[in-house]
């Protein structure tokens, strides 16, 4: 079995930490594993108080569904019941762009979450984050 330990957690956070710099946002980076759980968080200097919960969401609904949630909500008119019940199903849950799953061999072990930047700058640090360990076993 595969789980995501806390080493690769922080390759993940440290990816994701670099491309926010790069970008100049500073922002709230959440690892957790394949059920939800937090594994790692960060938030950057001068990155908003509210985007410590917003990431860890993110990060959960990825993990939850198993796919970004930029693409959760890119197909949330072909299910507008789910995307309106989610709230009650999952409360914790967050499917706004800036979540993405980890996987290693296929298989999803966690999900990061970011906040802090617009939806495609949150995307494009998690999906950095996320290649960070894409390749590991």
């Amino acid at each position: 079995m595969i789980e995501l330990t806390l080493e690769m957690a922080q390759k993940v956070f440290e990816a994701a930490r670099t491309r926010a710099e790069e970008m100049g946002r500073p922002m709230c980076i959440s690892v957790v594993d394949e059920s939800g759980r937090l594994v790692f968080s960060a938030r950057m200097d001068g990155a908003g108080f509210f985007t410590a919960d917003t990431s860890r969401a993110k990060a959960m609904a990825s993990a939850s569904f198993r796919r970004s949630t930029k693409e959760i909500t890119d197909n949330r008119d072909l299910n507008p019941l789910l995307w309106y019940s989610l709230p009650s199903i999952i409360p914790d849950a967050l499917p706004s762009p800036g979540g993405v799953p980890l996987k290693v061999n296929g298989r999803v072990i966690g999900a990061v979450g970011t906040g802090g930047g617009s939806p495609t700058e949150d995307h494009d640090v998690a999906l950095t984050g996320a290649a960070a360990i894409a390749g590991e076993e």
